[in-house]
């Protein structure tokens, strides 16, 4: 048996294809297994996939009609025979020790559930990568152990999705991946964590993730800002917000207008803003006072939510915040 199967699912992948697959092929843990879905391609997808299966026995391709790719993670995650699991996409390169790092560190150290690596973000848009994509790589390859990732989990997905690797049973545990009308791999993540799961990134660069004008994040209405906003609620509602706790939102600009009202939407109260901009004090914003930062240390029992997407905010909220007393991960929960 394999001691470890890669989940790639594709599609139309005709101009990537050859170079990740490649990459598998020359792992040094040869002891693994490729489990390809093809979920639909009309390119030469299917031709190549079975030029590359008739030379490496390890690659399995599976095809289906265009299900999505929750779907089609989930059939590779039911047809996968190995313990462990690796997720892989099509346009992606792994190092060639990728797969055997991060199985020795799941086999050696039975406390660790999921386990990330650091990612090179490569662009194919003329340009090299640049603006929000590439602040968010920096940002997430610095969160490296369990707690620096549990701290910031509400910020964005602390996992580039295909630089994880996981026991397939915690995976199935979980449920899998779910359809839904958001980001099922950062979906996922957060109810790892709410399950109690532990989170721990290698501290090495083991696979180029490609930025592609075409990738899904940039053209699927389901990973966009809005629904990144609705799947955090949805969650602070299944965990620190399910008992009815108010909200108090740092921050009174658009992202804390925009919290405000996804936080009542929900069915959720919203106590006050908090701010340092002196016009803004002293207003009322969709019924709720914004107050200054030092009356905020009167608020001790709701949730307060650093909700201000400017350089360097987050850390400043943090250090305001707890000279007012308010103990971050418990009192404070950065969202932003």
């Amino acid at each position: 048996m394999a001691r470890l199967s890669v989940l790639l699912p594709v599609r139309d992948a005709r101009d990537t294809l050859s170079e990740c697959l490649g990459s598998l092929r020359s792992q040094t843990l040869t002891d693994h297994e490729v489990v390809v879905v093809d979920d639909g391609s009309s390119d030469t997808t299917p031709a190549g996939l079975e030029a590359w299966a008739r030379e490496d026995p390890r690659l399995r391709v599976l095809r289906t009609s265009r299900l999505g790719l929750v779907p089609a993670l989930n059939l590779a995650l039911a047809e996968a025979r190995a313990p462990l699991v690796a997720r892989m996409d099509a346009d992606d390169v792994a190092h060639p020790e990728r797969l055997e790092k991060q199985a020795r560190r799941l086999d050696e150290d039975a406390r660790v559930d999921v386990l990330g690596c650091r990612v090179e973000l490569v662009s194919e848009m003329g340009v090299p990568p640049a603006g929000g994509m590439r602040a968010y790589v920096d940002w997430s390859n610095e969160l490296l152990g369990h707690e620096a990732m549990e701290r910031d989990r509400f910020v964005e997905s602390p996992l580039v999705h295909p630089s994880v690797a996981m026991r397939r049973q915690t995976l199935l545990d979980l449920g899998g991946w779910r359809d839904m009308d958001g980001p099922e791999d950062y979906e996922l993540w957060l109810r790892g964590f709410e399950a109690g799961l532990r989170f721990e990134k290698l501290d090495e660069v083991l696979l180029r993730w490609r930025d592609r004008p075409d990738r899904l994040t940039r053209t699927d209405p389901r990973y966009s800002p809005s629904r990144f906003l609705a799947t955090k609620v949805a969650a602070l509602g299944r965990g620190p917000l399910a008992s009815g706790r108010p909200v108090v939102v740092w921050g009174a600009g658009t992202i804390g207008k925009a919290w405000a009202c996804a936080l009542k939407r929900a069915g959720h109260q919203v106590k006050a803003f908090v701010e340092v901009h002196p016009r803004r004090i002293g207003e009322t914003i969709h019924g709720a006072p914004v107050i200054a930062v030092v009356d905020a240390a009167g608020l001790r029992g709701p949730l307060h939510l650093a909700a201000v997407g400017q350089r360097g905010a987050r850390e400043r909220i943090r250090a305001e915040a707890a000279r007012l007393g308010l103990v971050d991960g418990h009192d404070l929960l950065a969202v932003a």
